[in-house]
């Protein structure tokens, strides 16, 4: 049986870069070095073919707790709601108003970088309170 030794979050988008950055912002990920005998990212773009040079971006946990995150541009839009989503922690262990709060702010930090709030859906009974957002380039998420 085959085990699994690292997972990789992929993202269909149109601008790479711009997600990535955005994402590295909302989990403190960070780009990482460019390959071996290139002395930046800048650098080894130029050394692909021009219709290589923008399809794609990655960043990494520097912990390297968290998977990778890949960015490839694909020539669709974003037409309907994700399959696949990313729960980003914030409110862990809270509960109730304290929760709630813990969530709106991560929020504001968020929206000031080019993210949109979709809806606070509030607890339950079952289910504490989260929050759904949209990236740079619509993409849900969920502040939990």
């Amino acid at each position: 049986m085959a085990q699994v030794r690292q997972v990789q979050v992929t993202f269909d988008c149109a601008e790479p870069e711009r997600v990535a950055r955005f994402w590295c912002e909302v989990l403190g990920y960070v780009v990482p070095p460019p390959p071996e005998g290139f002395d930046s990212w800048d650098a080894f773009a130029e050394s692909l073919p021009p219709e290589r040079r923008d399809a794609a971006f990655a960043v990494v946990d520097p912990t390297g707790a968290g998977p990778r995150l890949f960015f490839q541009k694909v020539p669709e839009g974003k037409v309907v709601k994700n399959r696949v989503h990313l729960d980003v922690r914030v409110g862990t262990g809270l509960v109730g108003d304290e929760r709630v709060a813990a969530l709106e702010a991560e929020c504001e930090r968020l929206m000031a970088l080019g993210g949109r709030k979709v809806r606070l859906m509030l607890a339950d009974g079952f289910d504490e309170s989260c929050l759904v957002m949209q990236d740079v380039e619509g993409n849900e998420f969920c502040l939990d």
